[in-house]
């Protein structure tokens, strides 16, 4: 599906006023060659900890997008190179990092959409910390299993009904 983020706010005004449809705010870096994406959120909430990240990337994504609310962490990388290969290979459309990437050069090789905070060097902790399938609050805004994610250059929406 082709889109356009700017596009979408305007056509969709009245569930923007709703509440329906919110925009991140613009505090994300983009990664990887897929610039733009969308499909339905899985959601995910750690902190400093990626196993439950790669155990959901390993699962067949079918077009979604992973949310990871890491807390907004810019200690360490929750999503690297491995694992955002790992999300192409698996089918997954793109990753909402609230917090840090790493290896910068392998994200962006990768046919998927990364968004995240910054580039961190450092590596999570691997302790299997976490909670799957819940609301999270990405920047602010609420995040809800089976949300829609459109991403593109322009920024990201959040929608709780697909848009077109």
């Amino acid at each position: 599906m082709r889109f356009s983020s700017c596009d979408l706010c305007d056509a969709h005004e009245d569930l923007l006023a709703l509440g329906t449809l919110q925009v991140l705010p613009p505090v994300f870096q983009r990664f990887g060659q897929a610039t733009a994406f969308s499909g339905p959120a899985v959601t995910l909430k750690v902190f400093e900890d990626n196993v439950m990240v790669r155990a959901a990337l390993e699962q067949s994504g079918q077009g979604r997008v992973l949310v990871i609310d890491g807390g907004g962490s810019l200690r360490c990388a929750l999503v690297g190179g491995n694992l955002a290969k790992l999300a192409e290979t698996n089918g997954w459309n793109g990753i909402i990092v609230f917090g840090s990437a790493r290896d910068a050069d392998e994200l962006n090789a990768c046919d998927v959409g990364i968004r995240a905070l910054a580039l961190h060097p450092r590596r999570s902790a691997r302790k299997g910390v976490g909670d799957t399938g819940l609301n999270v609050a990405i920047a602010g805004v609420m995040v809800r299993p089976g949300d829609w994610i459109y991403a593109d250059a322009d920024g990201v929406l959040v929608s709780q009904v697909p848009l077109t």
